[in-house]
């Protein structure tokens, strides 16, 4: 999967042309997003939003010798419109950070505030885009942008999607010190949602299901809570980015290529899902297969253990409460 991300991203062969707008494109997650996407050359247009500093990351960006245009945007002249306008895919970073004890619930205030704002541009500039939240809490600002869509009309659930593939890279990479091979070969889905216990990870479908218990557990709980590393060694300076660009710009790609009509593009994501809606689970994250009209196909959890069960149990009674929350805010802040 990270070879073929790899040839996605660089191929200097693609002859798709794309419109990505970057809502908050000059925050710690924001900068190395955008160079990351101007790295990608099925972006013909890369438009860099943010309160300040947003046209300075573009100018910087646009030195950089691939075939794409660069504009930045403010706040004044109507930015946030023109930012938008006629774009295919929009990712938001947009946001505060997380700071030492803080849970990504912590943000929710702050950032809920933030992305109902930038999704009710979304639905008046650019309504038809494939939306990508990283904004935390994402298992409630995926909800909050839902809610909005659907007060304006123009919801599509298969173009609305929450960024969880930083859980996939680091379930990846800290697999891969537990058993001494090479994270590009360990393939680990990662399901329910992104945040501490709804991230469950389903090591026993990958070719390492019979880890001894004590190592398994240890894995699962640094999977769930590694953002938790980053906070503490950048000693409250700042949360996970560059880990989280990557990722972005890794699930944006393959949006991109999903929409350019490759075959076979499957990534996990946090979307509008069938699978525990009885439950009332109305978002959950699983391996979606990606299309030119955005999902084209949510892929069923295949056969888990009884542990992976209970995870996923948990994980859907938060779920219910983190979702419910992002819904009652649009509620009660329309």
């Amino acid at each position: 999967m990270f070879a073929k991300f790899a040839t996605r991203q660089f191929s200097s062969t693609a002859s798709s042309a794309y419109k990505v707008s970057i809502l908050g494109a000059a925050g710690g997650i924001g900068q190395p997003l955008s160079l990351l996407m101007k790295l990608n050359h099925k972006v013909t247009k890369l438009s860099l939003y943010d309160l300040r500093l947003g046209a300075g990351v573009a100018t910087d960006i646009s030195h950089i010798p691939t075939n794409s245009v660069v504009k930045g945007y403010g706040p004044e002249d109507d930015g946030l419109s023109k930012a938008l306008e006629g774009a295919d895919v929009v990712l938001i970073p947009a946001g505060v950070p997380r700071k030492p004890g803080m849970t990504r619930d912590d943000l929710f205030n702050t950032n809920a505030s933030i992305v109902r704002d930038l999704a009710k541009a979304c639905a008046d500039h650019c309504p038809n885009a494939a939306i990508c939240v990283i904004s935390n809490p994402v298992n409630s600002t995926v909800p909050i942008v839902a809610e909005v869509l659907k007060s304006k009309n123009v919801y599509n659930p298969k173009k609305l999607f929450g960024v969880t593939t930083l859980d996939v890279l680091r379930a990846s990479r800290f697999l891969s010190e537990v058993v001494g091979t090479n994270p590009v070969h360990e393939h680990v889905t990662v399901v329910g949602g992104h945040s501490g216990i709804t991230i469950v990870p389903l090591i026993s479908q990958t070719n390492h299901k019979n880890l001894p218990k004590e190592t398994y557990d240890a894995l699962v709980h640094r999977i769930q809570f590694g953002g938790d590393e980053v906070v503490q060694a950048k000693g409250g300076a700042g949360s996970a980015t560059l880990s989280m660009a990557q990722a972005g710009a890794r699930f944006a790609s393959a949006v991109l290529d999903g929409l350019a009509g490759e075959k076979d593009v499957v990534e996990p994501a946090f979307v509008d899902s069938p699978l525990f809606k009885n439950e009332g689970v109305e978002f959950f994250s699983s391996k979606v297969t990606l299309g030119v009209d955005g999902i084209k196909h949510i892929h069923g959890l295949g056969e888990l253990t009884n542990a992976e069960q209970e995870m996923i149990n948990t994980a859907k009674e938060t779920l219910v409460k983190n979702i419910e929350k992002g819904v009652n805010f649009v509620k009660q802040n329309p």
